[in-house]
């Protein structure tokens, strides 16, 4: 039971940061007037893309406390596991 609801936490973190991840691309595109493939084209050529995934991010931050409101606090760990791994990655990404 423990390891499900971890699991469903970690699930909902990385479903979160996807989205948080394209409404943020979105918001760009409109500012910039172009389209999705073309920002993130620039975001990896210009080196931004782990900006643009440590701004997605913050959704983790409203499922988080949406858990912990509830008293679903191995949901909430999931969610914590994934925003730790997301930031390694970034750290990582960021430095090759």
């Amino acid at each position: 039971m423990i390891k499900k609801d971890i699991f469903i936490g970690f699930f909902v973190g990385l479903v979160a940061n996807c989205i948080g991840l394209i409404t943020a691309i979105f918001i760009i595109s409109k500012k910039n007037n172009s389209d999705f493939t073309s920002v993130m084209n620039a975001a990896v050529s210009e080196g931004y893309l782990g900006k643009l995934i440590s701004l997605g991010a913050i959704l983790n931050l409203v499922a988080f406390f949406i858990f912990i409101k509830k008293k679903q606090d191995y949901r909430a760990r999931g969610v914590l596991l994934i925003t730790v791994f997301i930031a390694v990655f970034t750290f990582v990404f960021k430095l090759f």
